[in-house]
């Protein structure tokens, strides 16, 4: 018996899990540059798709406060609090890289 609960319970949070997160409110901002899923839309944007967590949660963060030194960033970022940054980042973290190009 707890066996079969136990199971149901998995089998009812995998969706969860497989969803991912939840599309940011302001991915938008983000989206006409650096794409929806993270492909750039923009020549000399960089992909940001399947970049790690940890990595565009610091970079946006040094953007907003001025570590990172590109005026269009800071105006796009600077009135986005900590935790839509947070999202953008987990955002774009679970998103599929782009395909790399064969030589």
């Amino acid at each position: 018996m707890r066996l079969v609960l136990f199971a149901a319970l998995v089998t009812a949070a995998l969706p969860a899990f497989a969803a991912g997160p939840a599309r940011p409110a302001r991915l938008g901002l983000c989206a006409a540059c650096h794409g929806e899923t993270g492909i750039a839309q923009m020549p000399g944007a960089p992909n940001l798709a399947g970049q790690r967590l940890d990595y565009l949660r610091n970079a946006l963060a040094q953007y907003r406060d001025g570590r990172r030194d590109a005026a269009v960033m800071r105006a796009a970022i600077g009135p986005v609090s900590a935790a839509e940054l947070d999202a953008l980042a987990r955002w774009y973290s679970v998103q599929a890289p782009a395909p790399q190009a064969r030589p």
